[in-house]
């Protein structure tokens, strides 16, 4: 029971959702009045150039034989799917997201570049940091952030947050597809790049 529950944490949430949480969470907060069409354009855009997209890639990817798991377990999987991640984050920049319209949204995506990059730096080398920590402490960080720039409470999103950190750690030691040291790289991967781009807009 137990088993399946910590395998379940880990498809729940997979890194694929975490930047669209990052912008669902930013619109449901925001004191700012933005015109429905457009939250509900930014969205549609996001979950097809951030998730679906990816899914698209991945399953031609598989087809061509460079992929065999949808959780890339070797670095050598890694390398092609997260640079193409790196051209997709890019594009959400670009044509998405750019600085001059929503601009906690612009470096919120800016750190997921940085955190994508470095993951792909790490494969290159052979070191398999955990994708899904990366993405769940780089959204937590955002989400504090924007606490603090709206002046919201979000007491319990952050105790949430520290609760599924905590499963999502626990079910990818379970699963053995991580070691403590990959968990923690992975950790300060994604939180590292969302703290220190609060120079830039907090």
């Amino acid at each position: 029971m137990m088993s399946q529950l910590l395998k379940s944490i880990s498809y729940i949430f997979h890194p694929l959702l975490m930047p669209l949480l990052g912008v669902v969470f930013y619109f449901s907060k925001t004191p700012r009045f933005i015109p429905n069409q457009v939250i509900k354009a930014k969205l549609f855009s996001v979950i097809i150039l951030t998730v679906i997209l990816p899914i698209l890639l991945y399953y031609l990817l598989k087809t061509l034989n460079k992929v065999d798991s949808f959780y890339l377990e070797t670095t050598n999987e890694r390398k092609l799917p997260l640079l193409l991640n790196c051209i997709i984050v890019a594009l959400v920049l670009y044509r998405v997201l750019p600085q001059n319209e929503i601009q906690e949204l612009y470096f919120f995506f800016i750190g997921v570049l940085i955190s994508t990059i470095t993951c792909f730096a790490l494969a290159i080398i052979k070191f398999k940091a955990s994708i899904h920590l990366i993405a769940a402490s780089g959204f937590f960080m955002f989400a504090i952030a924007l606490a603090i720039h709206f002046k919201i409470n979000i007491n319990g999103t952050i105790a949430l947050m520290f609760i599924i950190l905590g499963g999502i750690a626990t079910s990818r030691l379970h699963l053995k597809a991580h070691t403590p040291v990959e968990l923690i790289v992975g950790f300060f991967v994604g939180f590292l790049p969302q703290l220190i781009l609060l120079n830039y807009w907090l």
